[in-house]
C-alpha cells in the first residue's frame, strides 16, 4: 500500500469514526503517548513536562492524561501514538514544471525579499524571518519560494496561530496554485486532513506532524497562542524535516526574534513599505475621559458619544476594537440605537457566528463590527476605518496596537483612512506603537519606497 493510499485509508477511518484494525496499524511506527520523565511524565505529542498538567484519570490503573493538548483529543499513558515516516525517497534536486498560476507582479521590495528567502532555502538549519509592515504583501512574496519547493517535489505547510488568518490565506493560496491539492486544517469538524501539496493550518494542528515538511512557514509568529508557548514551538520544530526550512513572517517581531537576528541565529529581510507605495496610516490620539462610565450610562453628552457620531458617518467598513467582550457587546447595542440605519454586530473568539459576521463585513452587508483582538491580524477590508476604544488597556501592547492599526489603508484603491486611539490616558505602549509606525515610514522614505507625492 502506497503512502497516499495509507493516508486515504486513514481519512476514511476518521470520517467513519472507526478504529483502524491491527493489520493496518502495523504499517506505522508506534511510540507511547506519555512516558515517565523523572518524577513526572512527558507527553510525546506536545512535549509537555509540567507535573501539574498530568491529572490522574484512574488511580487504580495509575492512569494520567495530558491536559496541555487535550483539545486535540485526550491522551493517556496507556495510549499509543502512530507515526507514518516519509519513505518515498523523493529527490529535492529534480526540477518539475512550475505549479504557480498567479499572474501578478511583485514590487521591487517584494521581489528583493522573495529572492532573499529563496537564497535562505539553501541553508536549512538557519530559519529566515520576513519582517514586513502590515499590508506589505507577505503572502505574494512567498509564492516563488513555495513554487521552488514544489518544483522539487517538496511538501509545504503554512501555519498561523490564528484561525482567521488561515481562513483568509486559504483562498489566496488556492488561487495562486490552482494545479495543487490544498488542505485547510484548523480543528473544525468541517476540516479534515487530506493528502496534499500545500497544507494551511493553525499551529495547534502541527502537533499531529513529525518531520513532514520541506518548507514550513509560520505566519504571525508573534501572535497568541504561539508566542511563548513551549508546546507549539516544539510542534513547529518537530514538523519540519531535518533538511527542511523554517520561514517566519510578522509585522511585529518580539524581542526574542529581534535578539536572534542580532546574534545571527536567524537571517532576516525587512520590508518597511506597503506594496502600493503609500505610507502606513499614523494614529490620532483622542482623549475620551471616563469613557466606560459614558458607555454604561449611554451618556449623550460625552466625548465618547461625539466621537461615535463622527465615526459612524465615515465611509466603508468600520472596525471598533475593544479589550473587553462585555463592553464590546454593550457598545454594539448602543450603536444600534445611535445609528438605527446602520448594521452593527459584535464579534469575539467564542462567537459561533464569527466567520459569518466577518464575511458579511467583507461583503458590505455589515457597516460596523465591534471586535476583540481576534481581528487584529490577517484580515483585509477595502476602505476600512479603525477605532481602538480603550487603547490604554493593558491588553493592548505595542504589537497588538500596530497590528490593529494595520487594518487601515491596506488596499491600493484606498491607501488612506481614519485611525483613532480613543483613550482615557496615553500609555507607554500607545507611544511605542505610534513610534514604530513612524519609524517604518521613515525607513521607507529613506529607501525611496514611497510615492513621491506622499514624501
Amino acid at each position: 500500500m502506497s503512502r497516499s493510499e495509507i493516508q486515504q485509508t486513514c481519512l476514511k477511518y476518521q470520517l467513519d469514526g472507526k478504529v483502524p484494525d491491527a493489520d493496518f496499524l502495523s504499517r506505522f511506527q508506534q511510540i507511547p503517548a506519555i512516558i515517565k520523565h523523572g518524577n513526572s511524565f512527558r507527553c510525546q505529542r506536545c512535549h509537555n513536562q509540567d507535573p501539574r498538567c498530568f491529572p490522574i484519570l484512574n488511580s487504580d490503573q495509575q492512569m494520567v492524561f495530558c491536559s496541555e493538548c487535550i483539545m486535540m483529543g485526550r491522551l493517556t499513558n496507556k495510549d499509543i501514538l502512530y507515526f507514518l515516516p516519509d519513505q518515498s525517497n523523493r529527490s529535492l534536486a529534480v526540477n518539475q514544471a512550475s505549479k504557480l498560476t498567479w499572474q501578478g507582479t511583485l514590487s521591487e521590495q517584494q521581489a528583493q525579499a522573495s529572492q532573499e528567502a529563496l537564497k535562505a532555502l539553501a541553508i536549512p538549519a538557519c530559519p529566515h524571518l520576513i519582517h514586513a509592515v502590515t499590508g506589505a504583501g507577505k503572502t505574494e512574496m512567498l509564492f516563488p519560494v513555495i513554487d521552488q519547493v514544489l518544483q522539487k517535489n517538496g511538501k509545504v505547510a503554512i501555519a498561523s496561530p490564528r484561525v482567521d488568518v488561515c481562513l483568509e490565506l486559504a483562498p489566496r493560496i488556492e488561487a495562486a496554485f490552482q494545479k495543487c491539492q490544498i488542505c485547510l486544517l484548523y480543528g473544525s469538524p468541517e476540516s479534515a486532513y487530506i493528502p496534499n501539496d500545500i497544507m494551511i493550518s493553525t499551529t495547534h494542528q502541527l502537533l499531529r506532524f513529525k518531520e513532514a515538511f520541506d518548507l514550513l512557514v509560520v505566519d504571525e509568529v508573534d501572535a497568541f497562542p504561539y508566542l511563548n508557548n513551549r508546546s507549539l514551538n516544539y510542534a513547529v520544530a518537530r514538523a519540519v524535516k531535518s533538511t527542511g526550512k523554517l520561514l517566519f513572517l510578522t509585522a511585529t517581531p518580539d524581542k526574542v526574534l529581534e535578539q536572534a537576528v542580532k546574534q545571527k541565529k536567524i537571517t532576516a529581510s525587512v520590508l518597511p513599505a506597503r506594496f502600493h507605495g503609500y505610507p502606513l496610516v499614523e494614529p490620532n490620539f483622542i482623549w475620551l475621559g471616563e469613557w466606560q462610565l459614558a458607555l454604561k450610562k449611554r451618556k449623550k453628552r460625552s466625548r465618547l458619544m461625539s466621537l461615535l457620531k463622527y465615526y459612524m458617518t465615515l465611509q466603508g467598513p468600520k472596525l471598533i476594537f475593544m479589550a473587553n467582550i462585555h463592553y464590546a457587546k454593550m457598545l454594539a447595542e448602543w450603536l444600534k440605537e445611535i445609528a438605527p440605519l446602520l448594521k452593527v454586530e459584535a464579534v469575539y473568539a467564542s462567537d459561533p457566528l464569527r466567520k459569518d459576521k466577518v464575511l458579511k463585513l467583507r461583503k458590505e452587508e455589515l457597516d460596523v463590527l465591534v471586535t476583540t483582538t481576534i481581528l487584529e491580524r490577517g484580515v483585509t477590508f477595502t476602505n476600512c476605518q479603525v477605532l481602538i476604544l480603550g487603547a490604554e488597556d493593558p491588553l493592548f501592547d505595542k504589537s497588538s496596537l500596530v497590528q490593529m492599526s494595520g487594518r487601515v489603508g491596506r488596499k491600493a484603491t484606498h491607501p488612506k483612512g481614519i485611525l483613532i486611539y480613543g483613550h482615557c490616558g496615553i500609555t507607554r505602549e500607545m507611544r511605542k506603537a505610534r513610534n514604530e509606525i513612524r519609524q517604518m515610514n521613515r525607513m521607507a522614505r529613506q529607501r525611496g519606497l514611497l510615492k513621491e507625492a506622499e514624501i
